[in-house]
């Protein structure tokens, strides 16, 4: 086992048996899952809706090699530039160059998980850059150093009690402040970094192909914020958000926002297509996108489960896993978590330091049921544990184990080889520390059913 699915079984340890956490994540989702139901029922057939958006993003992934040139292309015929960045460190070494050619010393950044994902913040630090998340929920787990617990609600692990007692520490605001309050005076101390920041970076919630343009939605404003006054605008987008066309945002807009947060549609959307033009009055001089593959092409090679390449984001299947409600968003260890994390990381970083990922469900297909383009999530884990097996990343433990399993189960003969004595001694000797911290270990007959009714058989009396 890994050090990282070590770590995972620790935290999620620690995590599924934490009261408060447990309280404040159900709460939370409760909130949401109200809000969802009220928002879904503005579809008229929303089973269909889903289905046209999963044949979408189905024609995308099976002609991404047309519709990515087909973006650039129209993109720089309005002046904006496209970079292409194979992984991470490829993405961070071109932003900081765009940077240092513009001797700036500072970013505002709107809420991105493309840039979690290539841990910008970080990078920028290290070469003397200030970084400044100016969504409030990024904002808040920034000032704790944290990472984002959820891929739409970064600071959903948190009461406002928290955020309140994190306010009183960093900026001296009183210990009870309201939500409002504390809202007020997070905008208060952005509003300033917007104006004097020299560089403004996003992800991109879609990539418009005909146009060449960049969908953003937010409900906050920070994007356009960030995408406004400073100089030069950097767009982070992963090479599958694509979507072949302008009226496709018809579609996919109500979907990610109803499924993302209830609403029939969020409360900023912008279209950018390109650097500031002649005949217009705001935005930045110069504009990049860059189109992040990032082991993206990985996912796509397996023609059974580049369908995880679908997923817009919206966080549905994270507030409808079990799974994911009991030991939370950090205990992944993943920038994406819940079950659309644990079937694109592997294939993004690694079979071998996260196949773990996708053990860490019930299969209750409640994931696949949620999502709004129908990626058939559960069916994708079983392929990744496949592909985990095939690939010879399991440990010599547990394929002994498995064989041991298979062969004993091939046979009745070989099932009843050892009595109920023996199974259940090797349960409390085997099994105990995996299974049994938590509950009570099940006690195996002396006798198997097929024994026992092959005895009664025997001596039934004869009619």
């Amino acid at each position: 086992m890994t050090k990282i699915a070590e770590e995972f079984l620790v935290k999620a340890d620690e995590k599924a048996f934490d009261v408060d956490h447990r309280n404040t994540i159900n709460h939370n989702i409760g909130k949401y899952n109200d809000a969802v139901a009220r928002g879904l029922t503005k579809f008229e057939n929303l089973e269909n809706s889903k289905k046209k958006a999963h044949v979408i993003k189905w024609r995308v992934m099976e002609n991404l090699d047309k519709f990515l040139p087909e973006f650039e292309t129209n993109f720089q015929r309005r002046g904006g530039k496209v970079i292409w960045a194979n992984d991470a460190e490829e993405a961070q070494k071109e932003i900081l160059n765009i940077i240092n050619k513009s001797g700036g010393k500072s970013v505002i950044k709107s809420k991105s998980m493309t840039t979690e994902e290539i841990h910008l913040n970080d990078f920028l630090e290290k070469n003397g850059i200030s970084s400044l998340e100016s969504d409030l929920g990024e904002f808040i787990v920034q000032l704790l150093g944290q990472a984002p617990y959820h891929i739409v609600t970064p600071a959903m692990h948190l009461t406002k009690e928290d955020i309140a007692k994190l306010f009183h520490e960093k900026f001296g605001t009183p210990i009870d402040y309201t939500p409002e309050q504390l809202t007020q005076k997070a905008r208060e101390l952005l509003r300033e970094k917007y104006l004097s920041a020299d560089i403004g970076i996003t992800g991109g919630n879609f990539l418009i192909a005909d146009t060449g343009s960049i969908a953003l939605t937010e409900n906050e404003g920070n994007a356009r914020l960030s995408t406004t006054f400073p100089k030069i605008h950097i767009a982070i987008v992963g090479i599958e958000k694509i979507i072949p066309s302008m009226a496709d945002l018809d579609l996919f807009w109500p979907l990610l926002s109803s499924h993302g947060t209830g609403q029939n549609l969020t409360v900023y959307n912008s279209i950018l297509s390109g650097p500031r033009q002649p005949n217009e009055t705001d935005g930045p001089e110069e504009m990049y996108v860059i189109l992040l593959d990032n082991g993206r092409t990985n996912l796509l090679a397996q023609k059974d489960q580049r369908q995880g390449l679908y997923c817009i984001r919206c966080g549905a299947c994270l507030n409808a896993c079990p799974v994911y409600k009991n030991i939370g968003g950090h205990t992944y260890n993943t920038t994406y978590s819940g079950p659309i994390g644990s079937i694109i990381t592997p294939h993004l970083q690694g079979m071998k330091e996260f196949k773990h990922l996708s053990y860490a469900s019930s299969l209750c297909g409640k994931c696949s049921e949620v999502c709004p383009v129908k990626i058939d999530i559960h069916k994708m884990l079983l392929l990744n544990r496949r592909d985990a097996v095939e690939q010879h990343q399991n440990t010599k433990t547990e394929d002994i184990g498995w064989k041991i399993w298979n062969t004993g189960m091939s046979k009745r003969s070989k099932m009843d080889l050892f009595g109920g004595k023996i199974k259940n001694f090797l349960m409390k000797l085997i099994f105990k520390k995996m299974w049994g911290k938590y509950r009570a270990m099940p006690e195996v007959a002396p006798k198997s059913f097929a024994k026992q009714w092959e005895e009664k058989s025997k001596n039934k009396p004869q009619t």
